[in-house]
């Protein structure tokens, strides 16, 4: 019998449309996304459904949309399949979703405080980012290691790290890797994110944080900081950490493989993570459900599992 987690995509999966098809076929969809913009006082469900883009694309927008959309997700998942994860793992501000997930916030709550985490992370134009492929990671760790206030940001699968720094740190490093082979693509972001350079905005989030009550972790969650399950005791400090420190995905999914997992199951827009898990391992299923015609192919394959 398959072993499942469930998994929830960061930053980038954007797209206007998402949860639109969902929240129109099933009640329980359209309800986390009326939660979500009631509490924020502004109506998420437009933004994410109708766009315009340049709106949705705005930090302290998009990572309540995220969150509420994989939210969505999960609502009609557990609704329409009764199927319960083992483990939730989130990448960056998925992990928020990967929390209400696991029953240890509300989405009300939840989609506040990720809208606060934008806002502290909105960023000022300072620093640079970029995603480095086709090396190994220890190389580009050597790379980063050997130039200026350059990190690692985003172990996305093996060979694809996403690097984060001063901007010429990023340029030595990225130019380093294509003399060495690989291909450097420049992100547009607003800031370096998931570097020290976040201390300032960690340090700004934090009384949003610790205001907060978590309860109880009903489900195993694994944190992309550490790559290991934790505890709710520890939660709010790997939120304020997650800031300044790399995204362990690679390591993270391993570790559940590890551990038993063998069905992945992304709830949210896009299917990025799919991707990137059968890259990580391809002996796992990996299954995106974003839309209904997603959910409809999910159901049979997991009722073949079952």
């Amino acid at each position: 019998m398959s072993r499942t987690a469930f998994c929830f995509p960061g930053q980038g999966s954007q797209r206007v449309g998402m949860g639109k098809e969902l929240a129109a076929a099933y009640p329980e969809a359209r309800a986390v996304f009326d939660q979500a913009s009631e509490r924020l006082g502004f109506d998420l469900a437009a933004c994410c459904f109708d766009g315009p883009l340049e709106q949705l694309s705005q930090t302290e927008i998009t990572q309540p949309a995220l969150v509420a959309t994989s939210l969505a997700a999960l609502r009609v998942v557990e609704m329409q399949t009764g199927i319960r994860a083992e483990a939730v793992v989130g990448h960056s501000v998925g992990e928020y979703a990967a929390l209400a997930a696991a029953g240890s916030i509300s989405v009300p709550a939840v989609v506040a405080l990720v809208r606060e985490r934008g806002m502290a992370t909105s960023g000022d134009g300072a620093g640079a980012m970029a995603a480095l492929l086709g090396l190994p990671d220890e190389q580009i760790e050597q790379l980063c290691q050997a130039a200026d206030h350059v990190w690692p940001a985003n172990y996305n699968c093996p060979g694809q790290i996403v690097i984060s720094g001063s901007e010429n740190g990023v340029s030595d490093v990225c130019d380093k890797a294509k003399a060495a082979g690989g291909k450097a693509i420049r992100l547009r972001v607003s800031g370096a994110f998931h570097s020290p350079l976040m201390a300032a905005a960690a340090a700004a989030f934090r009384p949003a944080v610790e205001a907060v009550e978590f309860g109880p972790l009903q489900t195993r969650y694994m944190s992309t900081v550490t790559s290991a399950i934790e505890t709710v005791e520890r939660v709010p400090q790997l939120l304020i950490d997650q800031l300044t420190a790399p995204v362990r995905f690679t390591q993270a999914v391993q570790s559940l493989v590890s551990d038993g997992i063998d069905v992945f199951v992304e709830l949210g827009s896009g299917g990025v993570l799919a991707g990137l898990i059968k890259r990580i391992d391809p002996n796992v299923r990996a299954i995106t459900v974003g839309t209904p015609a997603e959910l409809e192919a999910a159901m049979e394959v997991m009722a073949n599992d079952r």
